[in-house]
């Protein structure tokens, strides 16, 4: 082994910026590089975006206490970031994308399914944080009297979709390097963020909050699991498939877990803090969540905190479009990855625009979005983590793209059981903020559990039962197909 593949991270700081060549296909012995505590770097500054804050005032929308708030964003994001870490763990066993890897659950070509699912969920999250970029630029120069109109949006647009692109188009090396200065600059920029508003903090209000139902607090629970973990486990192997295959399991699960959640816990409790002590500052967070953060900053630091706040969002833009072109190619698209990558940058700004110049609201739609996909993709989640569970071997490489292999091409029992899933999962959950999906929640009424207008309406059980569902029913019924793939010569 040579000294720069020994060194945690050592050819992405070694090496020259080049375009990343690797699609779908397994990672060379001889290019796998770093250490578990390498995953920190990626994760963490995906994560330590200023929008963090903003879940204290998602939180407390359900109507539940401080405390209420506080327990089910540290339950919500610890459990869906450790789903992360398990996930990540086929990462190091397969060294192929996590779509790829899915096969063995899936069937190659009967992974297009979850594959088009992921290609969807990421292309959505990409989106959002662009759009959030933008406007948190347009709010600061308004405040600073520089002009805060079209003109500066679309430099944000363009500027931010730019930079974005170009990391999900070069791909794993640039990634590295800019998310190890994305983590140094947000870091420091945010802990001074937290030292100017921290007077702005009444814990005397904060702490009258009146306490929620069972049913509230179940319902913030879900929606910080989707608002985070979920939203990354379609993606959680993409990274750590660049680790040798000696690299231990629990420091897989344990630096991806730790990376991702250490900054949104922070972030969460200074965010239920502000959104407690402000009524106007909560109402606000929900039509513009990052510049609504702005009104309580001095002039000065205006310039400092758009460059966090962009960089932050940038950081989970860039990994979310480098995993959507996977997915995208996963899903059956035959065209290089850099390309992949450009095709969803353009959905990406299409729907930027359409987020920042026409829609009304952005919480009502963006909490349907979460948890529409967020049922499919937990499914999925169950259902990949029972398989991994179940396999005491590392993948047949070779088989992952092969449908005459071991593997299968499209196997009945896990499409089933998505469906199957998704379909319980959908019945319990409701959206009434968002007009196209009230639809949803056809289940609560036969189950006892109030109608769609019942106290479980918005406790999002749907996400939770998809999850269980995909998990014990893969656990059950998969058993004896997993164990035929594995004595397969």
């Amino acid at each position: 082994m040579t000294d720069t593949q020994s060194r945690p991270g050592g050819t992405a700081a070694d090496r020259p910026l080049q375009v990343e060549t690797h699609g779908l296909d397994v990672i060379r012995d001889t290019e796998r590089k770093g250490t578990p505590r390498t995953l920190f770097w990626p994760w963490f500054g995906a994560n330590v975006s200023i929008l963090g804050l903003s879940y204290g005032a998602f939180a407390l929308g359900f109507g539940i206490s401080f405390r209420q708030a506080l327990a089910a964003g540290v339950i919500g994001i610890v459990f869906s970031f450790l789903l992360c870490g398990f996930v990540a763990v086929a990462g190091k066993r397969g060294s192929a994308p996590t779509m790829v890897l899915s096969r063995a659950a899936y069937g190659v070509r009967g992974n297009r399914l979850p594959s088009a699912l992921s290609w969807i969920l990421t292309v959505g999250w990409e989106t959002v944080l662009v759009a959030l970029a933008a406007m948190a630029t347009a709010t600061v120069f308004d405040r600073l009297g520089w002009g805060g109109g079209t003109g500066t949006k679309v430099v944000a647009l363009v500027l931010v979709g730019a930079l974005t692109v170009m990391g999900g188009v070069m791909g794993f090396d640039l990634i590295m390097r800019l998310q190890t200065v994305i983590t140094a600059v947000t870091g420091v920029l945010t802990l001074v963020y937290v030292g100017l508003v921290a007077d702005h903090v009444h814990w005397s209000a904060v702490s009258a909050i009146p306490a929620g139902s069972a049913q509230e607090f179940v319902g913030a629970l879900v929606f910080m699991m989707t608002g985070f973990g979920l939203g990354w486990v379609n993606a959680a192997a993409d990274y750590s498939r660049y680790l040798p295959r000696s690299s231990a399991g629990a420091g897989v699960i344990g630096w991806t877990a730790f990376g991702a959640s250490v900054a949104p816990l922070l972030l969460l409790v200074f965010g239920l803090l502000l959104a407690g002590s402000s009524e106007d500052l909560s109402t606000a967070v929900a039509a513009d969540p990052i510049g609504a953060l702005t009104t309580l900053l001095p002039t000065w630091f205006l310039v400092p905190f758009a460059v966090v706040a962009v960089l932050g969002l940038v950081g989970g833009a860039v990994l979310d479009i480098y995993s959507s072109g996977l997915a995208l190619l996963s899903a059956g698209l035959r065209v290089p990855r850099p390309l992949a990558a450009l095709v969803d940058g353009i959905l990406m700004i299409a729907g930027s625009v359409y987020i920042v110049f026409f829609a009304d609201d952005f919480l009502g739609p963006f909490m349907g979005f979460l948890t529409t996909l967020g049922v499919p993709i937990a499914a999925w989640c169950g259902i990949m983590l029972a398989d991994l569970a179940l396999r005491r071997r590392d993948y047949a490489e070779a088989d992952l793209y092969r449908p005459d292999g071991r593997y299968g091409d499209v196997p009945a029992l896990p499409l089933l059981l998505t469906l199957a899933a998704t379909a319980l999962g959908w019945g319990l959950v409701t959206n009434a903020s968002a007009d196209w999906l009230t639809w949803q929640g056809y289940l609560l009424g036969p189950f006892g559990l109030g109608g769609k207008s019942g106290s479980w309406a918005y406790a999002n059980l749907g996400v939770l039962a998809a999850l269980a569902l995909g998990f014990l029913g893969t656990l059950t019924l998969g058993r004896n197909r997993v164990r035929a793939q594995e004595h397969t010569a």
